[in-house]
């Protein structure tokens, strides 16, 4: 007889007097502050803007906000650490105050970034760089023992969709995990998410033969983020495009859920929380 989700210990992360309790598949509403995002770049012309947006996607369900600065999609111009930064620091502090309960995550690849942003109030750290981009960030999560969020990528946002190889692409992103878990465990770090990167150094294939077999990667013991939303890993299957894949997210969020997913990083809080609701009501009929 199999054992029921529910029957399992889930994973709790103590964090900033919170808890960030994967007892159930979380929400993470993507806010970016950046003018040339992929989706929505450019969307905000002001700080109550953001605060309305934000406002709608908790009412909305999101238990965690992703506020990034410096975009990462593919092509990108890399932006400079005191852009990113200036992005942040009028922002950050604003949103902070106006939602003290909301778990606020910064998706950065720097370690100093990181280190300010949780002085600011913080909450977690994602890296779509899983480490790679600076050698600092291990150590600066072991410090701050945020939860951080390990994600592959090949490449970076500027060469990655270039030319990705892999001879297996599961089992190569699957040693990569190990081996960076193993490291951030030598620094009495476990709080850690772990996100296989759609989209970052993958091909459309490669993309569908991790979602395939996501368990593998939750196996490593950890909490699985999904970042799928409106990406070319559905576009190009489907014909659409970021503007017109609605519907495509919420099957591969579906998806993602029933292999293990308890992160779906999204730029459409209600459909997700409702791809979690409906997901949750099968598994447990």
């Amino acid at each position: 007889m199999s054992v029921k989700n529910n029957e399992l210990k889930p994973i709790d992360y103590a964090v900033n007097g919170k808890s960030l309790l994967f007892s159930k598949p979380l929400v993470m509403a993507i806010i970016n502050l950046t003018p040339d995002s992929f989706y929505d770049g450019g969307k905000y012309q002001n700080i109550k803007d953001i605060l309305i947006d934000i406002e709608t996607k908790i009412e909305a369900g999101a238990d965690i906000l992703d506020i990034g600065a410096a975009s990462s999609r593919p092509g990108s111009t890399e932006t400079s650490e005191e852009e990113e930064w200036n992005r942040l620091k009028e922002t950050l502090p604003k949103i902070r105050k106006a939602f003290p309960e909301i778990f606020i995550s910064a998706d950065t690849y720097r370690a100093t970034i990181a280190q300010k942003t949780a002085d600011e109030g913080a909450d977690m750290i994602n890296d779509i760089s899983g480490g790679n981009f600076d050698s600092e960030m291990f150590g600066t999560m072991a410090k701050l023992q945020l939860p951080y969020i390990l994600m592959h990528i090949q490449g970076t946002p500027q060469t990655m969709q270039k030319a990705p190889s892999y001879t297996n692409v599961v089992i190569e992103v699957l040693e990569i995990l190990k081996g960076k878990i193993q490291q951030l465990q030598q620094l009495n770090f476990n709080k850690i998410i772990l996100d296989p990167g759609f989209g970052f150094g993958k091909e459309t294939q490669h993309n569908y033969k991790l979602l395939k077999e996501m368990k593998l990667i939750g196996a490593l013991g950890f909490p699985l983020l999904a970042g799928i939303s409106r990406k070319g890993m559905i576009n190009k299957v489907i014909k659409t495009n970021p503007q017109t894949a609605l519907n495509g997210t919420a099957v591969l969020n579906t998806i993602a859920l029933l292999n293990g997913a308890s992160i779906l990083r999204v730029h459409d809080v209600a459909e997700a929380k409702q791809a979690i609701e409906l997901v949750q009501f099968y598994k447990n009929s």
